[in-house]
Formats: C-alpha cells, sequence, structure tokens
C-alpha cells in the first residue's frame, strides 16, 4: 500500500496497512466507494483512534459527538445519539471501523430512497414502524423557542397539524414509512422535516475533501438520485 497520509510515520502507515487491508477490500464492494476513497476513510478514523491512546481499538463515543457537533454542525443530541444507535452494536457506542465507513456511505449516497430509510429510522426512537403524535410533537418542539409559551405552543400545535396534514396520508393519527417516503420522494426537500439528520452541502463538500472522497467534491442534495 502506498503511503496515503505524510504525517503518519511508516510505522503506523505499516500498522495501518496490517488492520485495515481486508476491511478496505470488504468495503469496496459493499459501498459506493473505491478503493482510494475507502482508505482515506478509514485513514481517517485510525487518526481518531491513535488519539485515545496505544491500545486503543475503535473511536470513542465522546470523539464521535464531538465531530457531529464541530464538523457536521449536527446539534440535536438525541438525533446524534439514536443516528450512534443505528450504527454501533456494542454496550459503550463505541464506533468500529465498518459502522464509520457505513455511515459515510449514507451520507454520500445520492439514492434518496436509501436516505429515506436512514432518516425514518433516526425519527422512529421507538421503533414502532410509525411516528405517532408524541414523536411528531417532540421533534415540532424543537422548533420554536421563545419568551411568549402561548405563542410557542400555538406555532408548535400549528405546525404539528400542518405536518400531519402533509404525511398522514391515511389520516389515521400516525405516519408510516410508507407515507413518509411517498411524500419525501415528491418533495425531497422534506426529508428531513424533523430535525437535521445529514451534515448541509458546505459540510459535506468539507467532508468530502478531508476523506478525500474526490468523486463527491460537487456534491449537492438536489444532485439527489430519486430512482
Amino acid at each position: 500500500m502506498n503511503k496515503l497520509d505524510e504525517t503518519l510515520d511508516d510505522v503506523q502507515n505499516t500498522r495501518f496497512s496490517n488492520i485495515y487491508h481486508d476491511l478496505i477490500k470488504q468495503m469496496v464492494k459493499t459501498t459506493q466507494f473505491n478503493e482510494i476513497e475507502v482508505q482515506s476513510i478509514l485513514l481517517v478514523y485510525h487518526k481518531f483512534v491513535l488519539m485515545n491512546g496505544p491500545k486503543a481499538k475503535m473511536m470513542s463515543n465522546a470523539q464521535f459527538h464531538h465531530l457531529f457537533l464541530v464538523l457536521f454542525k449536527i446539534y440535536d443530541l438525541q438525533i446524534i445519539q439514536r443516528i450512534l444507535s443505528l450504527i454501533t452494536t456494542n454496550a459503550k457506542k463505541d464506533i468500529n471501523p465498518i459502522a464509520w465507513v457505513k455511515l459515510f456511505s449514507v451520507f454520500m449516497s445520492n439514492k434518496l430512497e436509501e436516505k429515506i430509510k436512514f432518516t425514518f429510522q433516526i425519527y422512529n426512537a421507538t421503533n414502532t414502524g410509525y411516528l405517532n403524535r408524541e414523536a411528531v410533537t417532540l421533534g415540532v418542539s424543537k422548533f420554536f423557542m421563545g419568551d411568549d409559551e402561548d405563542e410557542v405552543n400555538e406555532l408548535r400545535a400549528d405546525m404539528l397539524e400542518v405536518l400531519f396534514k402533509k404525511f398522514d396520508i391515511d389520516r389515521d393519527g400516525a405516519i408510516s414509512y410508507e407515507e413518509y417516503a411517498v411524500v419525501v420522494k415528491k418533495n425531497p426537500m422534506l426529508l428531513e422535516f424533523l430535525g437535521q439528520c445529514f451534515p448541509n452541502v458546505d459540510g459535506m463538500t468539507v467532508i468530502a475533501y478531508c476523506t478525500n472522497i474526490m468523486s463527491k467534491i460537487q456534491f449537492a442534495k438536489s444532485d439527489i438520485d430519486e430512482k
């Protein structure tokens, strides 16, 4: 493997190659990234791991949260925690390299269906398969803040009704995945209707540069493939 990062010495470069060689091949087959892109994504991951000490093997929960807050500019801690729960299985919620690459694969995907599935899973914290009024109310409550409690509550109530009118197609008082998908496929701008789950366009460009994902430098949400 060629040395990809001059900030790593030869020992660390060799260690990186030994640890991730097989995983790189695997991820090339299961994601949209080419080999250089997977290597670059994992190099960033490897540097996070190195910061945790010589015996560390995974990126920490704290590092993950810091990344979202500072670089991705996603500030909703509940959404960050839901994303973490979706991509991890261990009790500590440390992030393994497979989860790391898959997260970038979803973030960088041009497939709207994949983004719809991921976002609905984030919003559906109870894993019921639908969003009830309580779940939507929780999301809406974060959109309106102010000193006038009555006005804020009125705005929240109005928004709640607007969203259910838009998404609850069968009027049963709940938004199913199928209903959500139908609406978002018609209007992709409604993908994150209960809170930001993906870095914005500027953030995606920075991420693409940082991880050397050259095929995604021009990424924009308007470029999402709706097929």
